[in-house]
């Protein structure tokens, strides 16, 4: 379930729900956000100079269904992903 916020912040930062449903059905990867969030994180081929977007999308498990309180993009895959070697 997406929030009104995560709605809106979608249409602002240009996500598609489509993408943001593909990260919640297949992340690359699931981090811990703090209390009852986690962060689903995966990288998305970008159509413009063949550069990769990593998508973060923020979610909220203690509620039922969980909700997406907010997704944006990114260009700093490098401070984002966690190498889980």
């Amino acid at each position: 379930m997406l929030t009104p916020h995560a709605r809106l912040q979608m249409t602002r930062r240009g996500l598609s729900k489509a993408v943001i449903e593909q990260v919640l059905r297949q992340p690359e990867q699931h981090l811990p956000a703090g209390g009852d969030r986690v962060i689903l994180q995966s990288r998305i081929p970008a159509a413009e100079h063949g550069q990769a977007w990593l998508v973060r999308v923020l979610v909220d498990v203690s509620r039922s269904p969980a909700e997406v309180v907010t997704a944006y993009r990114t260009s700093k895959i490098r401070k984002y992903w966690k190498d889980t070697e």
